[in-house]
């Protein structure tokens, strides 16, 4: 191709997001965020909600989220991201509400928050991204941590007899009336990612049509944290994550 030649849309395979912006991030090098982030960039896009969205980040990992995709954002406390969602949607039910949270957030300090949001069936989505692990704080043992998998809070390995078992937060929730969608996905590969985007666009409609909460896990790496590459990473999520927390559908009503 010239290097002035102009791409007809027709002939367009793949091109950044819209509504992704030219910022850096900030996020380590085989982390999954980036590309979740894209997913819910061309979701939002493919759907025409650009001006109706409304995204609520609380800390961790992702607490810059509103630095890379351009709609609008408001920061929550830690774990408190599906009250403030709640309220978002209550008083405007005609916007696209969700959340975007790590397990850290969603399963430690947000357990509450996040299961009565969810038991009431707010219609809203909350994003899941579960690496097991505190990712930015240090590495600390999370509740969603593997048995016997080191962290910088269990160096010899998460001991179930102490500290107790993996938190299945998902599972857990799919029980509720609430729940019209519980979800875990990955993007670790192309088919994987194709498959995500599709249970992110499943979520945005049913919270649209009014259906209740959907949950989209995202069973993730992290690489810094887990000291591995990230195609070591990889492997190793496929190897040891996934048993745990099989990827497919857990609720589809």
């Amino acid at each position: 191709m010239e290097p002035n030649e102009i791409i007809k849309p027709e002939n367009l395979v793949y091109g950044k997001p819209r509504l992704m912006n030219g910022n850096a991030m900030h996020y380590c090098p085989g982390c999954s965020h980036g590309v979740i982030h894209k997913l819910v960039a061309e979701v939002i896009d493919d759907m025409g909600l650009a001006e109706k969205t409304v995204g609520i980040s609380p800390v961790g990992c992702a607490v810059f989220a509103y630095n890379y995709l351009d709609i609008d954002w408001i920061e929550a406390a830690h774990g408190r991201a599906p009250a403030i969602a709640s309220a978002v949607k209550r008083l405007y039910p005609d916007r696209m509400v969700f959340t975007y949270q790590g397990d850290g957030d969603l399963a430690a300090i947000g357990t509450a928050e996040t299961v009565h949001a969810a038991n009431r069936g707010e219609n809203i989505v909350i994003i899941f991204v579960n690496n097991a692990i505190y990712g930015m704080t240090g590495g600390q043992m999370a509740p969603t941590t593997l048995p016997g998998m080191p962290t910088s809070t269990s160096p010899f390995g998460r001991d179930t007899a102490l500290s107790g078992h993996p938190l299945k937060i998902s599972d857990m929730l799919a029980l509720l009336d609430g729940t019209c969608l519980v979800t875990r996905q990955s993007v670790h590969t192309a088919a994987a990612v194709r498959r995500a985007k599709k249970s992110l666009r499943r979520a945005f409609e049913n919270a649209m049509a009014g259906k209740g909460t959907s949950i989209v896990e995202f069973i993730s790496t992290c690489a810094s944290g887990w000291k591995m590459t990230p195609d070591a990473s990889n492997r190793w999520m496929e190897a040891n994550m996934f048993p745990c927390y099989p990827p497919g559908d857990i609720k589809n009503n």
